[in-house]
C-alpha cells in the first residue's frame, strides 16, 4: 500500500470529523499528490455541511471524487493544491491543483491533475476552481467595452467576477455588498464599492453572487431596460421570492443562470481543461491573494466549517494548510 492519510469527512449534518484513509498504490496513468493547500467554498461548503443540498440536485452537486452521499456522511470539496510525489515523470515534484476533497494525500488518475504555472503560489492556486466559474460567468455574460456592471454579493465567485471584470477595458465595474467591510477588498480589486441602497442604476449588465432573494431583487433593480441579471447563486434548498409585479415586465427585464458544471455554449470550442488552465494563467495576477482568509491548520477544519457556517468565522476563500511529511 502507498500508506495513510487523514481525510475531512461530515459525519452528519453540522459534525465534521478528520477520519484516517488507506491509500491504494498508484498504478499506470495514476499521481500520489501530497496536498499542501486546499480551500474552503464558503457558500457551497457550508451548505453542504449544514445538509442543505436539496434532494433533486444529490447527483448534479456530486464533486469529481466525492465519497459517500448526501446529506451525510459524505466527503466533500474541490479546491486542493498539492506536490506530485509518485506518477509520471512529467509531472513528478510538480505542484498541481485539483478538484479533490480536503484529504492529506491521495491517489488520482494523472489527468485529474492540473500543473499550476510556475509564476502562480501554491496557496493563490487553490482559487482555480472559483476563478474558473467567474470565467464561464463572463464567457456566458459576454461585457461590451464600456459596459456599466453591477456584481451584488462579494463573496468569492462575486469578488473573482469583479476582478476579472476590472481588466476590461472601458469597464466600469461596482461591486455591490450589504457588508460595509467589503469595501476594502473592492479596492483591493480595483473596483467601485457600493452599499445595496447606494449602487448605481441603469447598468447594462448585472451579475448577482449574493445568494439572498433581496439581493437578486437589487439586482433586477440596477438593470437598465432589456437586460438581464446573470445568476451566479447557489441558494440550496431555500425559496427565493421575488416582487415581479413592478418594472419587471414593463421594462423587459431577465434572470439567466450560469452553471460551472457545462462550458458556456458561448465558448463551445473550449473544453474544462481549457477553462481551467485559463483560470490558473490569469491567478499569475497577486490581486488574488485579496481573496484569500485564514489560515487554519488541517485538523482544525470540523470547527473551521461550523464557525464558517454560523458565520462566526468571516471568510471569503478560507485557506487550509497540511503538515509536511
Amino acid at each position: 500500500m502507498t500508506g495513510d492519510a487523514q481525510a475531512f469527512w461530515l459525519r452528519a449534518p453540522g459534525e465534521g470529523e478528520i477520519r484516517r484513509v488507506e491509500l491504494p498504490p498508484h498504478g499506470p496513468g495514476e499521481v500520489l499528490v501530497r496536498t499542501r493547500y486546499s480551500g474552503v467554498s464558503r457558500g457551497t461548503e457550508t451548505l453542504v455541511f449544514t445538509g442543505r443540498v436539496p434532494v433533486d440536485q444529490y447527483a448534479g452537486m456530486r464533486a469529481p471524487f466525492q465519497e459517500g452521499d448526501f446529506p451525510a456522511p459524505v466527503k466533500y470539496g474541490y479546491l486542493s493544491v498539492g506536490v506530485v510525489e509518485q506518477g509520471p515523470d512529467r509531472l513528478r515534484g510538480r505542484t498541481v491543483f485539483c478538484l479533490h476533497p480536503h484529504q492529506t494525500a491521495y491517489v488520482v488518475p494523472a489527468d485529474a491533475v492540473v500543473v499550476v504555472p510556475e509564476n502562480v503560489p501554491a496557496a493563490r492556486a487553490v482559487l482555480a476552481g472559483t476563478v474558473e466559474t467567474a470565467v464561464n460567468a463572463l464567457w456566458d455574460a459576454a461585457p461590451l467595452i464600456g459596459d456599466r456592471v453591477s456584481v451584488v454579493g462579494a463573496g468569492m465567485v462575486g469578488c473573482c467576477v469583479a476582478a476579472l471584470l476590472a481588466r476590461f477595458p472601458g469597464v466600469r465595474v461596482q461591486l455591490v455588498d450589504a457588508d460595509p467591510a467589503r469595501a476594502a477588498v473592492a479596492a483591493a480589486l480595483g473596483v467601485e464599492f457600493a452599499l445595496p441602497a447606494d449602487a448605481a442604476g441603469d447598468r447594462d449588465l448585472v451579475v448577482h453572487a449574493s445568494a439572498t432573494a433581496e439581493g437578486l431583487q437589487r439586482a433586477l433593480d440596477l438593470l437598465r431596460p432589456e437586460r438581464a441579471v446573470l445568476e451566479l447563486s447557489w441558494y440550496g434548498d431555500r425559496p427565493v421570492t421575488l416582487a415581479l409585479g413592478g418594472a419587471f415586465h414593463s421594462k423587459r427585464l431577465g434572470i439567466r443562470s450560469s452553471q460551472v458544471g457545462t462550458v458556456s455554449p458561448r465558448r463551445a470550442d473550449r473544453g474544462y481543461a481549457d477553462r481551467l488552465a485559463l483560470a490558473l494563467e490569469l491567478l499569475a495576477d497577486p490581486v488574488f491573494d485579496t481573496l484569500l482568509t485564514g489560515p487554519s491548520r488541517f485538523a482544525e477544519l470540523p470547527d473551521v466549517l461550523d464557525r464558517l457556517a454560523t458565520g462566526r468565522l468571516p471568510a471569503l476563500c478560507h485557506l487550509i494548510t497540511y503538515p509536511e511529511e
